[in-house]
């Protein structure tokens, strides 16, 4: 069955399309089926994977498929997608201004969504905000996991401060954080990041799936 995992947040910068590939790298390197869709319109990650794939001269079929959606669209699309369980999982990178009925719709077809947030105060208004707006669609979709990634996260930090300072959000806070480092937002279409292997297993533990590791 295709589970599909959203990146939500109500601004740009907050680290959507950074987790989105490095989880989306990480679990093709783990020998899931995956497929990447975006809804900004400006297409980046899209735009990279050309360039890489003409640098490197890797094959297209070699490596998971990046589309471009839009807002008004990309529900549609995904409820056709998971029709077909062609992928194990696809990863949605969503817009900053996703409007009110796009979050609410893309959430009734989503299992999962992800809310990067760093610890800076603006950020965490973002993050208040953004999970205040999914209220609706987990209403009406109960079984919707809604996750929060601590992002850009200081390595002297300590996770006892990371939970205290998110504690007071309705979703599952990630006992991980994806910390201040180049490696992930220097980001590839087509390596994973070793790094990130923890905070992909966390991410499918919330959705019952507790082997990172495609079983044969």
């Amino acid at each position: 069955m295709t589970k599909v995992i959203s990146f939500i947040s109500r601004k740009g910068g907050t680290g959507k399309t950074t987790n989105a590939i490095n989880l989306s790298t990480m679990l093709h390197s783990l020998g899931y089926t995956v497929s990447l869709i975006e809804t900004d319109t400006n297409y980046t990650l899209s735009t990279l994977r050309k360039m890489e794939l003409f640098k490197s001269g890797a094959k297209q079929d070699t490596v998971f498929e990046i589309l471009g959606s839009e807002d008004d669209k990309i529900a549609g699309e995904l409820e056709a997608i998971k029709q077909k369980k062609t992928f194990d999982y696809v990863i949605v990178d969503s817009a900053g201004k996703t409007t009110d009925e796009g979050i609410k719709r893309l959430c009734l077809v989503s299992d999962a969504v992800v809310v990067p947030t760093s610890l800076t105060q603006n950020d965490m208004l973002v993050t208040y905000q953004t999970i205040t707006d999914l209220a609706p669609a987990r209403a009406l979709n109960p079984a919707l996991k809604i996750i929060v990634l601590p992002n850009r996260i200081h390595s002297l930090t300590k996770n006892k401060t990371i939970q205290e300072a998110l504690n007071n959000l309705d979703a599952e806070i990630l006992d991980v954080a994806v910390p201040q480092k180049n490696l992930f937002v220097n980001f590839s279409t087509i390596l994973a990041e070793k790094q990130y292997h923890e905070i992909a297993k966390q991410i499918l533990t919330q959705l019952g799936n507790g082997q990172t590791q495609k079983s044969a």
